[in-house]
């Protein structure tokens, strides 16, 4: 058995996560998790919501309710959404914890100890209405290096080069067309030149990264500046130093303390098993692997930033130095970031009214159904866009008359014969019986290794292949027409029950709601597919704070690997079964699409407005 850490980006508590989110960093890597649990490996999957930053400020305003207030409403929504969505996280927190602010400042401690942290001052942008920091994401302007409209103040998207929000030209706030002032202020910066040699040997020194990621990695560090890792801000984590540690507008960035996360979460997990150094296992055993599941506009930080943060902790870089209490961390083995999703062609804006959020699409579709489309249609290696018809007909034609009709053809066939799974004849067997049971057990094989190199679209074919030739065997054999020889026909529903018992093994992955009912349809008892469940928990070192946690036990058993074919159990009993899949109605699609544009049109009509609304106002100031 091996220790597996699978480390999940954290969505930002400023709304409610949407489809195209959960398609980057959700279900991709909830597959491989559970993928790696089959296998009987030791996984640890762990994130939480990102709450700190202006954004949430920002949003909170807007709202009329306080930071805290409105990080502790959408962690809530979060965590429910994904929760319903069946992620298994081991758990999934939050950055609020008074747990993630002590390893942050520890973090923070040792960095600035062995010298990758020094003081500097910087050009801050600043809210002339509100006298308040604005984040680097919330400028915009043409970027001084290729000239494109739209750069923002952390980076161009056209060319790919970090920028400084006073660097770009005729910069303007998202949040209402005010024109920034730029201040010079004292900040603590993140010394990555320092670290650069050793981030860079680090990316080099790793295989089976997807192409365009390690390219947009390595292109990294053709520039390497400091990087202010502090705020003038009031939101955050408080800076571990005398003459800061007490200042209440002067607090460590988002960027810098969400990565700190995923050690965090670790460390927090432990404590609440009541073993606070079981965490080590997964980051300070250099034999661990440690996987980041994200959409592409994470990199940067997941390849970079969290990196040179971890070397700096380690005393690895190029002032050297040593690993603090935390003990020498493990550098990612790899960052798994897929592209971006659309919808009907158009880029995700929740301001917008371009948005499908999690909660929406589950409360009228099965989640399986949405998993498989995100899984065979997502935007893994390359730009995705999601289409209502093509998730109807994804559903229809794969889950519902593919999948799902050959499990109700199987278990009902065996009811009716039978009663129970039938045993099988040697004698009875036919060159197209084995056959087919040597498909289905060497599909473990082909599935597994796509899975493992991140290619989860190819598995997931792979398996469908499996099932569609399943269906040709039933069809091939007309296990129906079979009326005076019973023990050919049990066993033809015997080796139909296996291959179908096989499928679901390298379907459960991707659908295990689903894999659950199939389960039980074949006979099976207790929990084949574990799930999520939401706990509401008290914060380990600030009492009388509360929030929810997802967790749950995927343990599968003692010695139990079913990541291979497993033998069914004859005479288990086979009821009459009931549907696994049902078809979405053709009509869906219109009516989909009918409230995408309602809702689109009184979205952008309402953003309309409070734009206008903060022009009038700067205006009569």
């Amino acid at each position: 058995m091996s220790h597996v850490l699978v480390n999940v980006a954290w969505p930002y508590a400023n709304g409610p996560r949407h489809i195209g989110h959960v398609a980057g960093f959700g279900v991709p890597s909830d597959v491989y998790a559970r993928y790696e649990r089959m296998k009987g490996n030791d996984v640890l999957m762990v994130s939480g919501t990102d709450e700190h930053g202006t954004p949430i400020l920002v949003e909170a305003d807007k709202e009329g309710v306080s930071a805290q207030e409105l990080a502790d409403r959408y962690n809530r929504v979060i965590a429910n959404d994904l929760c319903n969505l069946g992620l298994s996280y081991d758990l999934f927190t939050r950055t609020t914890t008074k747990n993630h602010e002590l390893v942050v400042q520890e973090m923070f401690r040792q960095c600035l100890e062995n010298g990758y942290i020094y003081k500097g001052t910087q050009q801050v942008a600043i809210s002339p209405s509100t006298g308040r920091t604005l984040p680097d994401r919330y400028i915009e302007g043409t970027c001084p290096i290729c000239g494109a409209d739209g750069a923002r103040g952390d980076q161009c998207d056209n060319c790919g080069n970090e920028l400084d929000p006073d660097e770009l030209i005729n910069p303007v706030s998202k949040i209402n067309g005010e024109t920034p002032i730029f201040q010079e202020t004292e900040h603590f910066f993140l010394d990555l030149p320092a670290l650069a040699d050793a981030n860079l040997a680090m990316l080099k020194s790793r295989e089976g990264w997807r192409t365009n990621v390690m390219n947009f990695s390595v292109g990294l560090f053709k520039d390497v500046k400091p990087r202010a890792i502090t705020r003038d801000i009031d939101w955050g984590i408080p800076v571990p130093e005398p003459g800061w540690i007490d200042n209440p507008n002067k607090r460590l960035y988002v960027w810098f303390d969400a990565v700190i996360g995923y050690l965090s979460a670790s460390i927090e997990w432990a404590r609440r098993k009541g073993e606070p150094d079981a965490w080590r296992k997964w980051w300070n055993d250099p034999t661990t692997p440690g996987y980041y599941f994200m959409g592409k506009d994470n990199i940067t930080f997941h390849s970079q930033i969290w990196p040179s943060e971890i070397i700096a902790y380690n005393g690895d870089g190029s002032k050297g130095g040593k690993a603090g209490e935390l003990g020498p961390l493990n550098l990612p083995e790899q960052v798994v970031a897929s592209e971006f999703m659309t919808m009907e062609g158009k880029k995700f804006s929740s301001s917008r009214g371009i948005v499908i959020y999690v909660k929406d699409i589950l409360d009228r579709y099965p989640v399986d159904a949405v998993r498989y489309y995100i899984s065979v249609a997502g935007p893994e290696s390359s730009d995705s866009d999601f289409t209502w018809s093509e998730f109807v007909r994804h559903n229809n034609e794969e889950l519902a008359s593919s999948w799902g009709n050959l499990v109700n053809r199987v278990a009902n066939l065996i009811h009716k014969n039978f009663g129970e799974i039938p045993a099988l004849d040697e004698s009875k067997m036919t060159d197209e019986d084995r056959a087919l049971l040597a498909e289905t057990a060497a599909a473990f094989d082909a599935v597994g290794t796509s899975i493992e190199h991140h290619r989860q679209k190819n598995a997931l074919n792979e398996a469908m292949k499996v099932v569609g030739d399943i269906n040709k065997y039933i069809s091939a054999t007309e296990p129906w027409k079979i009326k005076d020889d019973p023990a050919r026909l049990g066993t033809v529903l015997h080796v139909a029950a296996q291959a179908v018992s096989d499928a679901n093994h390298l379907l459960a992955p991707f659908l295990p709601h689903s894999a659950q009912k199939v389960w039980e349809a074949l006979g099976g008892t207790g929990t084949f597919s574990p799930l999520p469940h939401i706990e509401e928990v008290e914060d380990l070192d600030k009492p009388g704070f509360h929030y929810p946690v997802i967790t749950g036990d995927y343990v599968l058993g003692e010695n139990v690997h079913p990541w291979k074919s497993e033998p069914i159990v004859v005479g288990a009993p086979v009821a009459k079964p009931s549907p696994i899949f049902a078809k979405i109605p053709a009509e869906a699609v219109d009516e989909e699409l009918a409230r995408f544009e309602s809702e689109l049109a009184a979205r952008q009509q309402a953003e309309a407005e409070r734009l206008a609304s903060e022009k009038a106002k700067l205006a009569s100031e």
